[in-house]
């Protein structure tokens, strides 16, 4: 029982975190920027075309918020969370030359990302839309945890090597050129 309740409160920290996240990006709610102001940062951080990045990015969030709340689906929820963390929080160290949250780097959405993937390896607890569904078993949960985390690496890495060519000098120069 102990345990469960713990990856609930977990869980239920995490779908507030990223719902939070998104809905700062798309509609500017708890103090965040909109579409604007999210487009505006995402350009900086190398994330072209900035729009279209902004809604992505909080559209994962959300679809992550929701599957990790409720507990459902949680491995697709830790690879989609996963996923997005991994990529702001390498975004933002690469812009700031910071891995510290204090310098502009990206330790915050990495902690993030890690306590996700974490999820995927624990699996969502007994009180869980999995869990009555019976998809929740800890031998399932530890093969499906890392191969949620492999795909959120894979699938991460491609825009993270998108935004480290975007932020190179040359490239900055070329563009603004």
């Amino acid at each position: 029982m102990g345990p469960d309740i713990g990856l609930l409160v977990v869980r239920a920290l995490l779908g507030f975190v990223l719902f939070a996240h998104a809905t700062q990006k798309l509609l500017g709610w708890f103090h965040g920027p909109g579409l604007g102001g999210a487009t505006t940062v995402f350009e900086a951080l190398g994330q072209r075309p900035g729009r279209r990045m902004a809604v992505l990015a909080s559209l994962c969030e959300l679809v992550a918020a929701v599957l990790l709340a409720l507990g459902i689906a949680t491995p697709v929820g830790v690879a989609v969370g996963t996923g997005t963390m991994l990529v702001a929080g390498a975004a933002s160290t690469m812009r700031s030359g910071s891995r510290w949250n204090t310098g502009g780097g990206g330790e915050y959405p990495l902690v993030l990302a890690v306590v996700v993937a974490t999820v995927g390896f624990t699996g969502p607890g007994g009180y869980s839309v999995d869990a009555v569904l019976g998809l929740a078993t800890l031998e399932a949960d530890v093969r499906v945890g890392a191969i949620a985390a492999a795909v959120a690496i894979v699938v991460a890495a491609f825009p993270i090597v998108r935004t480290r060519r975007e932020l190179r000098p040359e490239t900055r120069v070329a563009r603004t050129g």
